[in-house]
């Protein structure tokens, strides 16, 4: 998404005007859209047969027009919960009648909690808020969130917004904010509490870097790549979160622009997936193929290439120019207007916009009160201290002991900072907690920032060298923020900004005690010199942990909270990004060249941290208690792999059903700390077509008091579980063994015929 259209924000909530509004002219009743006895398909029809041409067009741009005669009033489409209420797209603003919505972690820090039932408790707080605003006149009912795009590069500046490079955990925590987001108290799936959009589709993790930018760059994706990394998360997202739409972004793949292909959208999308909701595009998409790609000759080319393609809406004014022409132009006929305007207003319906004022309706008692309520809030805190990683913990520095610690020094550009702990597309939190305060109502601390940003052109070691040399224990607060890692500013290297690693370095050399490193980052570095410096005890990494992110440090550096975060990205070193081009998409090494290949599944180098690494302050011992050593797969009399030796076998629904082993593990805490334990459960396949080294299979959190045991079980299903993407994109069952593991932990598994 981009910036480009013009924002405006009124000071204060007009009273807002609600379509079918009966109440306020009873002529509204005659309506058949307005008849909530109707089903979905009867009301869009009765209303699309109303419209004339011009203001069937008007809905087809997010700042869908009024059409006063049938009482239909202005509507935006475009409003954005990220991570929370954003202010961010011109649907949604803040005013004096609700000032701030609660500010969750970036979603990079909530998906290192790997808690799929945390993702849906956010969405449904989210959406709570949201709806609360739009009883106001504040919101709409259309959010374009999540992005759920995979954590390819480590360079790319959007990467904070996902959550993160494995496309099990992106795939769980889109369906499940969705769900949160969408999901009706009253269980219909049919009704929508707001509609959540998936985004971007696909094959986009490029914004800005090295003169290649998005709205020119042509991912070439191999079919193997396409269908096990890029386009599981947007799978999952329709079949298993059932999203109420789908944005298609700005980048071609293979040559086509996303938003003009009717292979994916109509195709896919729609065809195979069947989604229930509608296909928009990425802001102004329609005109940077056209204008920026050249993709068509003519506007009017465009604009019927985008709607034949499977395109319903557009965000921007391009359908809203050249949709006419096209028609008259004979380029697009009126049913396939009809078609895609009924998407919109079928999801319209869904969510209750056209059955009149919200307040006689589900969710029309919530209002200012239901926003930044105490619960809300804590949820924020708690849901960065589930995505806290511990990185480092030498000689168990960490946690530092209230009663022991006198003094404390934080320092660091990060160190007190607002804004910076909630990321981009943010809205305003209810308040905020820097990590100074959140460690200042703790222990006594002296402050001092040692650069006066995180570019860090000149560190400013000598305050800060001062009050280490004297302090109990040492808090480091470095990292980056949005002048670092952006939407339209990817990275070019991954080392801490500027002097930062100076300061870093020098501050430990003089440091009298525990020395910990905090760093605040969407994205990975390269902190070889401080993972290797035994001077630095301790290094956590704290994503954009949102509002109440510094209280959230504090709990875990003092040892009110268990660290159980792991990591959603591979940290690479500086020399990967050396000799990786960002352009390059592919997923798998290229021994030929010396290509090394991309994220934990694939990658073949040197790592300074891997996906999953995370450490707690107790040990937890993982023991098998069953699992079976052997899975036969039934094949019909007469296949070819009866008499002939195969490597793998097509996922079939006949061979497939009822076919899933389980997995049981024991979980025993031994420390005297109770832990929300992360389980992480591997396979590493067979080596047939060019599969993944391993990849995750499932994942739980499970709480553990002080020594005590829980059980972990995992129902593996073989055939989406245990298969791998050949080299043309279909899905093989891999004959041979798996090796399953947890841990240090590692069960064989042979699947044959």
């Amino acid at each position: 998404m981009q910036y480009s259209l013009t924002l405006t924000k009124p000071a204060l909530a007009q009273s807002p005007v609600f379509a079918c509004d009966v109440t306020k002219n009873s002529s509204f009743a005659s309506f058949g859209f307005c008849d909530k006895s109707l089903g979905t398909g009867a009301r869009v029809a009765d209303l699309v047969k109303r419209l004339t041409l011009q203001e069937k067009i008007l809905f087809l741009v997010n700042s869908a027009g009024s059409v006063s005669r049938l009482g239909i009033p202005k509507y935006e489409w475009w409003s954005e919960a990220l991570h929370g209420v954003s202010y961010v797209g011109p649907g949604t603003h803040f005013s004096s009648v609700v000032p701030g919505a609660t500010s969750f972690p970036q979603v990079i820090l909530t998906a290192a909690s790997f808690n799929a039932s945390l993702f849906e408790a956010i969405g449904k707080v989210v959406s709570t808020e949201a709806r609360a605003m739009y009883n106001v006149g504040l919101a709409g009912l259309t959010f374009w969130s999540p992005n759920i795009n995979i954590f390819r590069d480590p360079r790319w500046g959007r990467g904070q917004e996902t959550p993160g490079e494995d496309p099990l955990l992106s795939s769980k925590y889109g369906s499940g904010y969705v769900r949160g987001l969408q999901q009706t108290d009253d269980g219909d799936p049919n009704r929508l509490k707001v509609a959540a959009c998936c985004k971007h589709y696909t094959a986009y993790d490029l914004d800005n870097w090295k003169g290649t930018d998005r709205y020119h760059f042509n991912a070439v994706v191999t079919k193997q790549d396409m269908d096990d990394t890029f386009q599981p998360p947007f799978k999952s997202c329709v079949l298993d979160g059932n999203v109420a739409s789908v944005m298609c972004s700005y980048n071609q793949v293979n040559g086509k622009p996303t938003c003009a292909d009717p292979d994916l959208l109509a195709g896919v999308i729609r065809g195979e997936w069947k989604l229930n909701g509608y296909i928009v595009s990425d802001c102004d998409s329609l005109d940077v193929f056209y204008k920026s790609q050249h993709y068509t000759k003519t506007p009017e080319e465009a604009a019927a290439i985008a709607i034949l393609a499977g395109l319903d809406l557009n965000c921007g004014s391009f359908l809203g120019q050249h949709t006419e022409a096209a028609v008259k132009a004979g380029l697009v006929n009126e049913s396939s207007i009809d078609n895609a305007i009924s998407n919109n207003f079928a999801t319209l319906i869904r969510l209750g916009f056209f059955d009149g004022d919200p307040s006689k309706l589900i969710y029309g008692n919530l209002g200012p009160k239901d926003v930044c309520t105490s619960a809300n809030q804590e949820l924020a805190r708690e849901a960065a201290r589930q995505g806290i990683v511990l990185l480092k913990n030498n000689a168990g520095s960490l946690p530092l002991s209230p009663t022991t610690i006198k003094t404390l020094a934080v320092i660091g550009p990060n160190a007190n900072v607002t804004k910076t702990m909630i990321g981009n597309y943010e809205g305003t939190p209810c308040k905020y907690t820097t990590p100074l305060q959140g460690l200042a109502a703790v222990v006594g601390t002296t402050y001092a920032p040692g650069c006066a940003n995180v570019a860090c052109s000149t560190a400013q070691v000598d305050d800060a060298k001062k009050i280490a040399a004297t302090a109990d224990a040492t808090v480091l607060i470095v990292g980056a923020d949005q002048s670092i890692e952006a939407e339209s500013l990817d990275r070019t290297n991954i080392l801490l900004p500027g002097q930062q690693p100076l300061l870093v370095s020098e501050v430990a050399n003089v440091s009298k005690g525990p020395v910990i490193l905090v760093i605040m980052s969407g994205g990975g570095m390269d902190i070889s010199f401080a993972k290797s410096n035994e001077k630095i005890t301790g290094i956590l990494w704290v994503g954009y942990p949102g509002e109440a992110g510094g209280a959230a440090i504090a709990d875990v550096i003092f040892g009110s909270y268990n660290p159980s975060g792991r990591l959603p990205m591979t940290w690479y070193p500086q020399s990967y990004v050396d000799k990786v081009p960002m352009t390059n998409m592919n997923m798998r090494p290229d021994p030929s060249n010396g290509y090394p290949g991309r994220t934990y599944r694939f990658y073949t180098g040197e790592t300074i941290y891997s996906f999953g690494d995370g450490l707690g302050y107790t040990t937890v011992k993982h023991e098998l208690i069953q699992a079976p050593e052997l899975v036969s797969v039934p094949l019909e009399a007469g296949h070819e792999c009866h008499t002939a030796v195969c490597q793998s076998l097509d996922v079939v629904q006949s061979s497939c059903e009822n076919l899933a082993v389980d997995i049981h593990l024991r979980v025993k805490n031994t420390g005297r700390m109770s832990e929300s334990h992360t389980v992480l459960l591997f396979s590493s396949p067979p080596s047939v077509h060019k599969s993944p080294q391993k990849h995750l299979l499932g994942f739980e959190k499970v709480y553990l008091g002080a020594e005590s045991e829980g059980i972990v079980r995992f129902k593996v299903d073989v055939c989406k579980d245990l298969s791998v993407v050949d080299e043309v994109g279909n899905r093989k069952v891999a004959l041979g063994e798996h090796v399953l593991h947890v841990g240090s932990l590692k069960h064989s598994l042979t699947v044959r015929i």
